[in-house]
């Protein structure tokens, strides 16, 4: 990893001091701002998500790299339909232009892809290329890189729970177990460690059950302008921690 950065960088000293036997194993991660860093460049919105496929792009790469277990990238939300139809348009089509690109990425970096959400709501062109990637992704053994679309947290638990009645579960084997084995990120580590960006403090209805103990960092930083240095701040935070989970502490060890 260390060769992978300038020496005597800040990435460098970050990297440093992020100790590789307790990382997060899962870290996930609402991207904001986009609309805002092109506002503040007097570009119209679209420009904005453009850029912010260099932030995924950088992550992602890093996280394959660091060792992380799973990132989850929220992507698109079951409230963003009721933006402006050529924004969804553009959005979709930037979708399709990354799963494209970056394709040959992923399978080079051992990188399994996968959807998380609704996506039978998505367009069947859109529907394909996902298909595609999940399908070419799905013998690769490193960094699980969940893109959450058309998602919403409590759409999450209403399709769990419309799954254990129609698997015919018992109200007496339904405990917290058996429900989150029903939840889109069935089999996964719950999130470690949640990142926002562009200062906003919210959760935004992004995996209400799973980041039940999760470490949250907030950045100002917007979402086009994240990278890999923006990623280790927060891992060093993270290990700075005390997890509580309820009880006494403890460390932030990866579970």
């Amino acid at each position: 990893m260390l060769a992978w950065v300038p020496s005597g960088s800040p990435d460098e000293a970050l990297l440093r001091q992020v100790d590789f036997e307790r990382l997060p194993a899962h870290v996930a991660i609402i991207m904001d701002g986009n609309g805002r860093w092109a506002s503040s460049r007097f570009l119209p919105r679209v420009e904005g998500h453009r850029a912010g496929i260099h932030a995924v792009r950088d992550v992602v790469e890093s996280s394959a790299r660091l060792g992380i277990q799973v990132l989850t990238l929220y992507a698109f939300s079951v409230e963003n339909w009721k933006r402006p139809a050529s924004e969804v348009s553009t959005l979709m089509m930037l979708l399709k232009r990354y799963l494209r690109s970056e394709l040959d990425t992923l399978l080079r970096n051992n990188i399994r892809f996968r959807v998380i959400g609704r996506p039978e709501a998505l367009a069947p062109d859109i529907q394909q290329e996902l298909a595609d990637a999940e399908a070419r992704t799905a013998s690769n053994t490193g960094l699980i890189f969940n893109i959450a679309l058309n998602y919403g947290g409590r759409a999450e638990i209403v399709d769990a729970a419309r799954r254990a009645l129609v698997e015919g579960v018992k109200p007496d084997d339904l405990d917290e177990g058996r429900f989150a084995s029903l939840l889109y990120t069935a089999g996964q580590p719950d999130p470690d460690l949640l990142i926002r960006t562009s200062g906003e403090l919210r959760i935004s209805n992004f995996l209400l059950w799973q980041i039940a103990y999760a470490e949250i960092w907030f950045t100002d930083t917007l979402w086009p302008d994240f990278r890999r240095r923006h990623l280790l701040e927060a891992i060093v935070d993270f290990q700075k921690r005390d997890r509580r989970y309820g009880g006494i502490g403890q460390p932030a060890l990866a579970r």
